[in-house]
């Protein structure tokens, strides 16, 4: 399903002065002058990602920074699991009146899952005036499916398929020290098992599409495989 909504999908949020740009040039205002709304969710489905961590991301604490601590005028919380229990009169107001959407990594497929069990994917796609920013797998749930071994949280329906709202794939977090598995020769194995485009992106870089049009933002390392033709 194509998506109005202008994204920016990023490895490790706004690292670097290209990606702040490439931010202010999608949204309708100065950061200063734009409302936030910070999503946590994908935090709590990944066994190594703990509340301290999604606390560090709401806080705009190392090393989740350069998504809430950019100078927003106001940034409030959306956690997805609420939402069914709140109604739709209630949140759906609290994203459309958003300027930028920021969504936190962890695990792609939890996230994916209560995206669509709360709603939330159905609404995404009629988003013509918010920016989504995607961290790691806030980024990675964009494309039709992440891999077999992407994800460590499995939805009760089995399988590895994401929102599919892109048609391409994202392996983030290339030659990440924190992360020895994550090589360039990895991502040529995982890509090897996806039938779309890949991106493999380092913590400086991010994929822009704005109306299907697609563009790499980096100041660091990436590489498409799979390309077209």
């Amino acid at each position: 399903m194509p998506v109005t909504t202008p994204l920016l999908l990023t490895s490790a949020g706004i690292t670097n002065p290209s990606l702040l740009r490439a931010l202010e040039e999608l949204l309708p205002r100065p950061i200063s002058e734009c409302n936030a709304l910070a999503i946590p969710t994908s935090s709590y489905g990944h066994p190594n990602v703990s509340p301290q961590l999604a606390w560090k991301f709401l806080a705009g604490i190392a090393p989740c920074t350069g998504m809430v601590d950019l100078g927003w005028k106001s940034v409030g919380i959306l956690e997805l699991t609420a939402i069914p229990s709140i109604g739709d009169d209630r949140w759906v107001s609290w994203v459309t009146e958003a300027d930028v959407l920021l969504v936190n990594g962890g695990d792609p497929l939890y996230l994916a899952y209560h995206m669509r069990a709360s709603g939330f994917a159905d609404l995404l796609p009629t988003l013509e005036h918010t920016v989504y920013v995607g961290l790691s797998a806030g980024s990675m749930i964009m494309a039709p499916r992440i891999g077999a071994d992407s994800g460590r949280w499995r939805p009760p329906t089995g399988g590895d398929t994401t929102l599919g709202f892109v048609d391409f794939a994202i392996y983030p977090h290339l030659d990440n020290p924190m992360l020895p598995d994550n090589t360039m020769a990895n991502a040529e194995l995982w890509a090897a098992t996806m039938a779309m485009p890949c991106y493999a992106i380092d913590d400086a870089t991010g994929i822009r599409v704005v109306d299907g049009a697609v563009d790499v933002v980096s100041e660091g390392s990436w590489k498409l495989l799979n390309a077209p033709g």
